[in-house]
């Protein structure tokens, strides 16, 4: 069977050794019982239950699993995938769940109209799908994030996620969150009353100088300046 030229769902269980390939073909991972340890050239990573993952056609990778373990695979053709696409980790959230609980549906039944029709959303998502480390990010600009902290979160070695990231964005990490906590500063400049010492600590400075030097940089004047202008 030419695996890259059709979608194949079905359960499969790994080895304890090491195991070394690539394939023509996009493929989900979906853990239905034990773990797997993958690696590839930038990620290394132990899939669990609470998690799916995405490898993209011709990725080399070593997989191995430590225990009993089922899996739930869908091999997904290269045109069925919507241009380049890269590894994605994914927390297995209620939208994930429902994917692989329809998939299980189908599994071992051949490439039936309903597969195919998964497959396609499936890939949908894939072009559509948040990443874990940039929702991190919105969740938590206001805190001290390193860039250990958000390439672990995807599962990337940390020199690999700043061009991974400004691929993704145009923007560095560091001026991502910059933005994100300048915009959510001159928001509560012109929406409160708020003093400049307690809207630093909004957004996560020690003390309102800091803020102030960092705000003066960024926009050329002062947050107590800006909001006076800005206000009329």
């Amino acid at each position: 069977m030419d695996r890259s030229n059709q979608v194949i769902c079905d359960k499969r269980s790994y080895s304890k050794d090491i195991q070394s390939h690539q394939h023509d073909f996009g493929q989900f991972l979906f853990p239905l019982q034990g773990s797997l340890d993958i690696k590839t050239s930038m990620q290394e990573f132990n899939l669990t239950s609470d998690y799916c993952f995405y490898l993209p056609p011709a990725s080399s990778h070593d997989f191995r699993s430590p225990d009993r373990n089922e899996f739930l695979t869908l091999d997904i053709p290269d045109h069925f995938l919507p241009g380049d696409t890269e590894s994605m980790y994914v927390r297995l959230d209620e939208s994930w769940a429902s994917i692989r609980f329809l998939l299980l549906e189908e599994a071992g039944r051949g490439c039936s109209a309903a597969l195919t029709n998964l497959t396609r959303y499936v890939t949908h998502k894939l072009k559509a799908a948040p990443f874990a480390s940039i929702e991190y990010i919105h969740q938590h600009y206001k805190e001290s994030l390193s860039l250990d902290t958000l390439a672990a979160i995807e599962h990337y070695h940390p020199a690999y996620y700043s061009s991974w990231f400004k691929r993704k964005t145009g923007k560095s990490p560091k001026m991502y969150i910059t933005e994100l906590r300048l915009k959510e500063a001159e928001h509560l400049l012109l929406t409160t009353s708020w003093s400049i010492s307690v809207i630093s600590e909004e957004i996560g400075f020690e003390n309102s100088s800091s803020f102030t030097r960092w705000f003066v940089k960024w926009e050329g004047t002062t947050p107590q300046g800006y909001r006076m202008i800005k206000n009329g």
